[in-house]
């Protein structure tokens, strides 16, 4: 079942229609139309009834947009829209073939766009580009797996390599990949969270133990209030709408705190019930706080000054004191800390007003059962860390982390990143991990840390990185500082990408290159033992089996484990215990080894076939236990520092389209935020346009501030006049990553700033095809 490469439209920036109105509402009738009709178009009637009807379910596959957890009783159609497009573009039948890349040479997909690459079709065979030659060309996989096997083994040192790892991985494959790389002798392991959630895992670590959410699926329908942070779910997690309205119906309150408003966190029209499809739908946020960017830290230490001050005025009766002085330290040093906080700095940085502050700590010291959930918008700061901190002490102060209803709650939106990190894709594993890695296979594996993705691209640029190798993704893409990223790429003697479809990262390679087409999560995977499954953890710590209902789109693709297991031998051969050739055979052997490696896998192969899997150990959450150097969870004082903007100068986020997921983009359009027809827009309020002497359509540069003097520009973008924060402005990723430095980014973690960019708008004359 295939067919040729597409005819896909680009788009024309200088159509793009803005209509003006954005939704205030999301899903409803025009969520289930824009699922079905590309699932219809692009896969027809029966293959979009053996995807979508076996998407989450419990013996179907995880999806493999976003890591949102399972409700216990899964509906018939348990997606959301997002979800039926990442299986559509995924599932599709259109592949490409031979003459694709005799057609097009390398040189002219550097000039498509993300969009028209995807749009292409699957891969299905592996592809290589020699040095000095501008195509792709078909090779066996035995070429290919020599080609990267005699570069590695070439190197004289196993840290000139560099190895990325992608959300989508699954369990065994994540599993297999670092025990290669270990066994090959680098911790060189850059992987998407550190360009994500990275600050999560940082902030949490330190304060509670744990980089993971200490809450349930089920916690959410019996908290009293639910503050939604730095996030939205409307098109980045839309599942979780279904969990919010639920909470609303049993009682709680939501609050949302974000520089613009999104139709998702207002209101939810369910299109699974009778009002989401003829009535109002459900109101979700009973208050909304439109923070400034980069306002989120004052904002929280400002409510946790209200609480303590709460507590001085009514002494024994806010705090929960027990709880702090069984499992909690440092409360008095946070309470000198912030009585020093100054009221005016707070609503200088956060752009609110005061009484808007008092309205939220109210609810907070009203509410018993409080959960906190955020996503990039609070990680992808030069504070992100520290802010994620000040959520903890927000928490903690009142006993809400360790019982039913409340607790912290960062949403992953990749699949199975927190999966991936759980099985040892972390350039800095703890030593306990190593050691039980190495007593399990027989060998020493490298203690030193390893790079990051931000480090990853440093060495490259500066020649100590050669080699590339991605388990999917789109590394180039989603990096900060494009044009950085790309020379750096560009650098290296090889770049290996492992893929189900095209993207930016397969045009910008290194002297050579490889594509190595993979299975999709949809699809049947048939190996000597009969079909196989893989396993997959989602962003509360449940992890559970997902089976492909398809038939590959080619004969000949690999999954990702057997491209794991047929490379490490190549490479590896008996360097290490590892029985490579079983394990593609036989996915049951990597699990009998993950169980003895990975802490609260034990019985992996009998607990992954429950019903619905299982759910990993959390100290916080199951028995209020810290793993912290003081077996305590750690109240933190942390310096306020909030985003500087000079004069004529603008504060800049990246983020999602409703037509996207992460750098895979599925069309031109916004439908929330009233965009049609093109990408290359940015987001001002009608208060900063004026201020500014410009106007709603204008075409501007969007320009860069930074002390390195390094241009770094998006050039004729339309303004569109938006109810954004104040001083705040708003351009769609991966578009806008050209602006944000590679040496900008969050205290700790390294994580890229790309939600505090300062911008300058420089009208241009005349409209001309958009660049970066």
């Amino acid at each position: 079942m295939t067919r040729k490469n597409p005819e896909v439209e680009e788009a024309d920036e200088s159509d793009i229609e803005v209509s003006g109105h954005p939704k205030t509402w999301a899903a409803g009738v025009p969520g289930v139309y824009h699922s079905m009709q590309p699932a219809l178009k692009h896969m027809g009637l029966e293959r979009s009834r053996k995807t979508l009807l076996a998407l989450n379910q419990k013996d179907g596959f995880d999806c493999m947009s976003c890591a949102w957890p399972d409700p216990g009783h899964r509906k018939t159609f348990e997606f959301c829209e997002n979800g039926a497009k990442a299986v559509t573009w995924e599932a599709t039948p259109v592949v490409i073939g031979s003459d694709f890349w005799q057609e097009h040479p390398v040189s002219e997909l550097l000039q498509r766009s993300e969009y028209w690459l995807g749009m292409q079709g699957r891969l299905t065979e592996p592809v290589y580009k020699p040095a000095g030659e501008d195509r792709y060309r078909p090779v066996s996989w035995d070429e290919a797996f020599g080609i990267i096997a005699d570069k590695l083994n070439s190197l004289p040192s196993p840290d000139q390599a560099a190895f990325y790892t992608s959300g989508r991985t699954s369990n065994e494959a994540a599993f297999l990949y670092q025990l290669f790389i270990r066994g090959y002798g680098t911790n060189n392991l850059p992987d998407c969270s550190n360009m994500c959630h990275e600050s999560s895992g940082w902030g949490m670590g330190q304060t509670i133990g744990v980089g993971k959410a200490t809450v349930s699926y089920d916690d959410f329908a019996k908290a009293d209030l639910i503050i939604i942070m730095g996030q939205n779910p409307g098109t980045n997690h839309p599942r979780m709408l279904t969990a919010l309205e639920e909470a609303k119906e049993a009682g709680a309150s939501i609050v949302a705190v974000n520089p613009l408003p999104e139709a998702g966190l207002m209101r939810y029209k369910n299109p699974q019930k009778v009002k989401g499809i003829i009535g109002r739908g459900t109101d979700l946020a009973d208050q909304f706080l439109q923070v400034r960017i980069g306002g989120d830290m004052a904002l929280l230490q400002a409510v946790s000054r209200r609480v303590l001050d709460a507590e001085a005025a009514n002494p024994g009766t806010v705090l929960d004191h027990q709880f702090l002085e069984e499992h909690c330290q440092g409360l008095e040093e946070l309470r000198a800390h912030l009585a020093e906080l100054d009221e005016a700095a707070v609503l200088e940085a956060t752009g609110l007003r005061a009484e808007e502050i008092d309205e939220l700590a109210d609810r907070y010291l009203r509410a018993e059962k409080v959960i906190i959930t955020w996503a990039m918008g609070i990680t992808q700061h030069k504070k992100g860390v520290a802010t994620i901190k000040e959520i903890i002490n927000l928490l903690l102060l009142r006993g809400n982390i360790g019982k039913p209803g409340a607790g912290a709650s960062p949403i992953r939106g990749h699949s199975n990143v927190q999966g991936d990190r759980t099985m040892g894709i972390w350039e800095q594993m703890p030593p306990a991990f190593l050691d039980a890695l190495g007593k399990e296979f027989s060998f020493e594996p490298p203690r030193q840390h390893g790079a990051d993705a931000v480090e990853t691209i440093r060495q490259m640029r500066d020649g100590g990185i050669k080699v590339f190798i991605a388990m999917g993704g789109n590394f180039v893409g989603a990096m900060s500082d494009t044009r950085a990223a790309e020379s750096a790429m560009a650098g290296t003697d090889l770049s290996v990408q492992i893929s189900t479809k095209l993207n930016r990262s397969h045009a910008v390679t290194g002297a050579e290159a490889l594509i190595l087409p993979t299975l999709g999560r949809t699809e049947i995977d048939l190996q000597e033992s009969g079909p196989q499954f893989v396993s997959v953890e989602d962003t509360v710590c449940a992890v559970h089996a997902s089976h492909g209902t398809v038939a590959p789109v080619a004969p000949h693709l690999l999954s990702e484990v057997a491209i794991v297991c047929q490379l490490a031998q190549r490479v590896l051969g008996d360097r290490i215990a590892a029985d490579w050739a079983g394990f593609q055979k036989d996915y049951d052997l990597i699990r009998e080894h993950i169980s003895h490696v990975v802490v609260g896998c034990e019985d992996y192969n009998r607990k992954i076939r429950q019903e619905g899997g299982f759910v990993l150990p959390n100290g916080p959450r199951d028995s209020r236990t810290f793993n912290t150097p003081t077996g305590k969870a750690m109240l933190t004082v942390n310096e306020l520092e909030h985003v500087e903007r000079p004069a004529g100068t603008l504060i800049l986020q990246s983020m999602r389209s409703h037509d996207q997921f992460n750098t895979t983009i599925y069309g031109h359009n916004d439908r929330y935020r009233g965009i049609k027809k093109g990408r290359e827009v940015v987001f001002v309020s009608p208060e900063d346009l004026a201020e500014l002497g410009l106007e709603d359509g204008q075409h501007v540069d969007v320009r860069g501030v930074y002390p390195d003097n390094v241009e770094r520009v998006l050039r004729n973008y339309r303004l569109v006049s938006y109810p954004s924060a104040r001083g705040c402005a708003a351009a769609y990723y991966p578009e806008a990553n050209v602006l944000v430095p590679l040496e900008s980014v969050a205290e700790g973690s390294q994580t890229p700033v790309s939600k505090a960019v300062i911008v300058k708008l420089e009208p241009v004359a005349e409209p001309s095809p958009a660049t970066a």
